[in-house]
């Protein structure tokens, strides 16, 4: 049985990126992984800039009365330069004039009757924006490998880039094993379950920036399982299977993989729960078997298949990293010998409470599920109060 943490790391060392990249718009490059490096085209500021709305001067010069040259709007450079005892009047984001090394903000400033105007602070910082401090041209903006965001979008335009280089969508089959599973649409009847875990995947892999394929409920029999998988592989460079990885009769996954000839690295994690968790690979594809319980399914995928998805998309950091939080109350287990993911919310307070959830296949419990608290082995419990580890979903 696999330990947890080793689990992750074979994965991510095992998982070779892709190497096609494609080119996108800048607002369609959201979630993507950057494939290149990006580099600034220009100065930022391109000029010093005022940082506030105020009095452009000689630093020298704050106590004396200052006569008024002109008004430096944003967009707009300045046609005086600063001498002795004098001062433009100047708006944020507008090219300092020449001459001065000072603004004054506007809330210490009061006019006098002969259209000269006074400082009445105490002192005053430079409020100006050197040339260059953000980033000069040819500086590093963005590395290759980064997963963008909102914020890196916002950089991309700063430096010109409204086509982007980025890795290409992997795409991952999503194949769900179970005689007793219908799908959403469908009323279940006797011991029938509705299938949920193929559409949270769906969900799951979207998110992850990835490409889903849902093959869908596949039959219990060798014969399905191996024609589904094998289909799956040749369309895909993940297969992500849930149910059929266990040790029951009719669990026959991790049987069919060997026979297409996928090296399983590990069929089982010292996790609970989670515990009946493959991962394998075909070459440069993928495969995991995650458990047919909800919450044990919800939580392999982010914290193991995720991770195996965005390495192959190239990304610098492919695993979240915890934080630690405060847990809101006590919580207690009753065994200790594997890891403990335990489903838990981040209320408003900014603490970490349990949720109450009845095990693995309890899936309204999900509803109020943003984050895992991680138990270390022999651990049995928390207090509240006490800090713990924390991932985020």
């Amino acid at each position: 049985m696999e330990q947890f943490e080793s689990a992750i790391n074979k994965i991510v060392s095992g998982v070779v990126s892709l190497s096609e990249t494609v080119v996108v718009s800048l607002w369609d490059s959201l979630g993507r992984v950057l494939a290149i490096d990006i580099k600034s085209d220009m100065d930022m500021p391109p000029f010093n800039k005022s940082s506030v709305d105020g009095y452009a001067c000689r630093k020298n010069d704050i106590r004396s009365s200052l006569k008024v040259l002109e008004v430096i709007a944003a967009g707009q450079f300045p046609t005086k330069r600063i001498e002795p005892n004098t001062c433009s009047k100047i708006m944020t984001g507008a090219p300092v004039p020449e001459g001065a090394d000072c603004i004054l903000m506007v809330e210490d400033i009061v006019e006098n009757t002969d259209g000269t105007v006074r400082f009445t602070g105490n002192d005053s910082k430079s409020n100006i924006s050197k040339k260059g401090e953000d980033i000069r041209n040819g500086d590093l903006a963005l590395a290759k490998g980064t997963n963008i965001n909102p914020s890196h979008v916002a950089i991309l335009a700063a430096v010109g880039v409204t086509k982007v280089t980025v890795a290409r969508k992997p795409v991952v089959s999503i194949l769900i094993t179970g005689n007793e599973l219908v799908e959403a649409e469908n009323t279940p009847t006797g011991s029938q379950i509705r299938n949920s875990n193929g559409h949270q995947l769906v969900a799951q892999v979207l998110k992850c920036g990835a490409t889903p394929n849902y093959v869908g409920i596949v039959i219990d029999t060798k014969e399905a399982t191996q024609s589904a998988i094998e289909n799956a592989l040749a369309k895909s460079d993940v297969v992500v299977l849930t149910g059929g990885v266990s040790m029951g009769d009719f669990d026959y996954v991790p049987e069919v993989l060997k026979t297409i000839g996928v090296n399983i690295i590990f069929r089982s994690v010292a996790v609970q729960p989670g515990k009946p968790t493959l991962f394998g690979m075909l070459g440069k594809k993928v495969v995991f078997g995650l458990p047919g319980n909800p919450i044990s399914s919800l939580f392999q995928f982010e914290l193991m298949a995720k991770p195996a998805i965005l390495k192959l998309m190239g990304a610098a950091n492919p695993t979240d990293t915890s934080i630690t939080a405060i847990i809101a109350n006590d919580y207690s287990r009753k065994r200790a010998e594997r890891f403990g993911l335990i489903p838990a919310f981040i209320n408003s307070n900014g603490e970490v409470e349990p949720v109450n959830y009845h095990g693995s296949a309890h899936i309204f419990a999900l509803s109020k599920v943003n984050a895992v608290i991680f138990a270390p082995i022999g651990v049995l419990g928390f207090k509240k109060g006490e800090l713990v580890d924390v991932r985020q979903l």
